[in-house]
């Protein structure tokens, strides 16, 4: 009986550490309450490398607070050497019917959003330390004023994964 449960663990362990391999990055900062539309979420990272192509993805927690079915996110990336790139992007949250896309079989879903190497492979042009700054730009139809406090989101994260794992 010993055995089986050491079997398991070391099944799990396996399992576990596989899933996580193709990750150079993943990190999570919790919204306590509501996020903030002045509260920008940021993480340093050094690059993987310049030579290979990664995919870099924004992920969310959210739970069934949150009443839109889009995400509009304004996400910067600066470079080491001073370059920075600065996109509005946008993304799909909910069912027409309203329920939540992700995954997770809670009222808290997963989401793992593309922001570099959908289209085009994305690799790091230059060594050292990079900079991505995440901040929620949610509004409601004909308020030209942003949300203050947007409900729901309860996790921003990002990753970088080696593609094709």
């Amino acid at each position: 009986m010993q055995s089986k449960s050491v079997l398991w663990v070391l099944l799990f362990a396996f399992v576990a550490f596989s899933c996580q391999q193709n990750k150079a990055f993943d990190r999570y900062t919790s919204i306590s309450d509501r996020w903030d539309k002045q509260q920008v979420i940021s993480y340093d990272f050094i690059a993987p490398d310049t030579i290979n192509p990664y995919n870099l993805f924004v992920n969310l927690r959210t739970t069934t607070d949150y009443k839109f079915s889009n995400l509009f996110l304004i996400v910067e990336l600066d470079y080491p050497n001073g370059k920075v790139t600065k996109d509005t992007l946008e993304y799909l949250m909910a069912k027409p019917n309203g329920e939540l896309l992700g995954s997770g079989f809670t009222s808290v879903k997963e989401h793992k959003l593309w922001f570099k190497g959908f289209d085009d492979s994305f690799v790091f042009s230059e060594e050292g330390s990079y900079k991505i700054q995440i901040q929620q730009a949610m509004r409601h139809r004909g308020e030209p004023n942003g949300v203050a406090q947007l409900e729901g989101i309860i996790d921003v994260g990002f990753s970088i994964e080696s593609p094709n794992k």
